[in-house]
């Protein structure tokens, strides 16, 4: 599994998107894993209708857990942030920039940031990513949004790593 992870992260960074498809048998980062992290975070955090024109921004830092270096896409609004104690941080913002603008922002400049792809997926309206930098563990997932058209949902969950 170690020898295939680089490649599965090569391939996964030339694909044109990534998915977030709802299954539960998705394989998941074993530092992201746990019953309110990673996936199962993301599907249970803020309200994924919110369009940019209603979205109130929250103010920086996000959290005490999520990462300073953490940048969002140029036209997205911030606007949950849910912290969940040692379990980490979960942060909702949602973007007019277009769905494939944002699925390269968070294959290029996030992991040029430090935010390196472990795994993912890829479908044509969603996408979803394990990632890591040296002190934390996450998952991002976007998802065009199907109330908002044009729009796109981002959410960004982060983590300490497990012991």
């Amino acid at each position: 599994m170690r020898r295939a992870l680089p490649a599965l992260a090569a391939a996964f960074l030339l694909t044109a998107g990534l998915s977030a498809c709802g299954s539960n048998d998705k394989a998941q980062d074993p530092d992201a894993q746990g019953s309110d992290t990673g996936e199962h975070a993301l599907e249970a955090a803020a309200d994924r209708s919110v369009c940019r024109a209603d979205a109130k921004p929250v103010d920086k830092p996000y959290g005490e857990g999520f990462p300073e270096a953490w940048s969002f896409p140029p036209q997205t609004t911030v606007y949950d942030v849910e912290d969940r104690g040692e379990t980490g941080v979960i942060v909702t913002g949602v973007s007019s920039a277009p769905f494939k603008d944002i699925l390269d922002y968070l294959n290029h400049d996030a992991v040029d940031a430090g935010f390196v792809v472990t795994e993912g997926e890829t479908e044509e309206h969603d996408a979803e990513a394990n990632w890591k930098s040296a002190q934390q563990v996450g998952r991002w997932a976007i998802r065009e949004s199907g109330d908002c058209p044009g729009e796109t949902v981002i959410q960004v969950f982060a983590a300490p790593p497990s012991s």
